[in-house]
Order: C-alpha cells, then sequence, then structure tokens
C-alpha cells in the first residue's frame, strides 16, 4: 500500500513539472522556420526574435537582402507591420517605434546554415 502511495506522489509531481515547462513555439512560427529552412540561405542569415510590444508578444524577422522589408508578426502569425528594409529601409511607417519601445529580446530560431 505504501509504495503504491510513493508511486502516485512521483508520478502526481512529475505531471506537474511537466505542466509547468516554458511555453512552445506556435505551429504558424514552427511552419515558418520549415519555409524559411527550405529557402537559400539570407544574407545575413535570417533570424527570428521574440520581445514584448505595445503590451503583447510579437516576432521580428530581419530584412533579408536588398530591398526586402522586415516583417514584425503577433502572437498569432498576423503581420503587424514592416519595421525596417524595403525600398527605403525604413519599413512600413507602421510601427516606427519599435526599435526604441522593444523589450524582453529572446532569439527563438537562427538559421543553422551561416552566411551563403
Amino acid at each position: 500500500m505504501r509504495i503504491r502511495h510513493v508511486v502516485s506522489a512521483f508520478a502526481l509531481a512529475l505531471g506537474a513539472a511537466c505542466a509547468t515547462e516554458g511555453p512552445t513555439d506556435p505551429a504558424w512560427l514552427t511552419t515558418l522556420i520549415h519555409e524559411l529552412e527550405s529557402q537559400p540561405v539570407a544574407n545575413p542569415p535570417a533570424f527570428i526574435a521574440r520581445y514584448d510590444y505595445r503590451g503583447q508578444v510579437v516576432y521580428y524577422l530581419p530584412p533579408r537582402c536588398c530591398d526586402v522589408p522586415s516583417k514584425l508578426y503577433d502572437a498569432g502569425g498576423a503581420i503587424i507591420c514592416h519595421p525596417d528594409g524595403g525600398m527605403t529601409g525604413g519599413g512600413d511607417g507602421r510601427c516606427a517605434d519599435f526599435f526604441t519601445q522593444r523589450t524582453n529580446e529572446k532569439i527563438v530560431w537562427r538559421d543553422p546554415r551561416g552566411s551563403p
């Protein structure tokens, strides 16, 4: 009887530990990463960073080579704006304060293939 209680307590503790683990990447972000990995290596190599911005979690994908703008996604995967890059290098102007207001940077993915 005592062994059963010990095993039950262990299983309960293990389940609680798993429940408090950090959040996983959203499915749309995993899909985006797979898409980036299937493309030629960007110059500079791509990365995705997570930030807090204007009271929400956002994901930033920097501009690629030349005139390709960056993308700023909300937690659901919708594009909020293009903070930089594009023809002028200044993005689309819809989130001009992104670089001064973003906090809590966490790199969630970096292209492991390196520079082209």
